[in-house]
């Protein structure tokens, strides 16, 4: 769907499409997060086929990460790269898991506490496009993450 890296320059939000292919490697997008000029760091966002989304926040040496559905790990390598980040345990293909794993609370001192995020993150009836959506609203970054995400509407 989607990788969008969101900062602030100068106090104001900045988002900008990324390269597609960071979609399939988490090392690959802290790389590319801590080379952005954010004031305090860089995130990442990152939507894969409507079905769960990851969030990659890197400041300096410091990542924070989220994934939306654990159960994602099975059959996408971003999502099992996050899994295997947090050192979280990844139950057998057969298990009805799923649910999130990673810092609920990434966005908790902009106001964005962690019974909020995993709302957001389990609403399973929505695209994970859609429900970055919600969250850059929350953020008050909402146009900004927009017109960055219309870059993959093709």
């Amino acid at each position: 769907d989607l990788v969008v890296a969101l900062y602030r320059e100068d106090g104001k939000p900045v988002a900008v499409p990324l390269d597609y292919d960071l979609a399939n490697d988490l090392d690959e997008l802290i790389r590319q997060l801590q080379r952005l000029p954010g004031d305090s760091g860089a995130d990442g966002w990152v939507s894969i086929g409507g079905d769960f989304f990851v969030i990659c926040r890197a400041r300096g040496r410091v990542v924070e990460v989220l994934l939306s559905d654990i159960s994602a790990a099975h059959d996408w390598p971003i999502a099992r790269d996050v899994v295997d980040y947090l050192g979280a345990e990844l139950g057998d293909e057969d298990d009805d898991e799923s649910g999130t794993v990673g810092d609920l609370e990434i966005y908790a001192a902009s106001g964005l506490r962690g019974f909020e995020m995993e709302a957001i993150a389990t609403d399973y009836d929505e695209d994970s496009d859609v429900l970055l959506g919600r969250i850059a609203e929350k953020l008050k970054i909402g146009a900004e993450f927009e017109r960055a995400a219309e870059a993959f509407d093709d």
